[in-house]
């Protein structure tokens, strides 16, 4: 086995570039890592909003009968009373979907630690390079 200062320049280019390869190998592995994590992620704010749905399907329809009926009883027309109750539901409901869409946007989902690491790792390989 030869000593670090005995190696010719071929050998430090093939050690530099079997290393450059193992480095990116680990990338690909940290990408898939964080885009499986993402992926993950995505699923599960898609499945709490599935939930939240339907759990508040039955809910609120209740919860309208109610508001309206109160409406009735406070001096309002069955027809207005129901618009309301029904313009409130669709204020809710807007709110719990842009919450959901809020959640899976692009900038929510970005694999950052793989940026950041291939950022870093391209700084060090010009440092070599010099």
């Amino acid at each position: 086995m030869t000593s670090r200062t005995d190696r010719s320049i071929p050998e430090l280019f093939s050690d530099a570039v079997g290393q450059l390869a193992k480095l990116i190998g680990n990338e690909f592995a940290l990408a898939r890592a964080e885009l499986s994590d993402k992926a993950g992620q995505a699923g599960r704010a898609a499945a709490m909003m599935g939930a939240g749905a339907v759990i508040m399907i039955p809910a609120l329809v209740m919860l309208l009968f109610a508001v309206a009926a109160a409406l009735m009883h406070g001096g309002f027309s069955d027809p207005v009373a129901y618009l309301i109750a029904g313009g409130g539901a669709v204020i809710v409901s807007i709110a719990l979907i842009a919450i959901g869409i809020n959640r899976l946007s692009g900038e929510a989902l970005k694999p950052t630690a793989t940026i950041d690491e291939i950022q870093r790792d391209k700084a060090a390989a010009r440092e070599m390079v010099r």
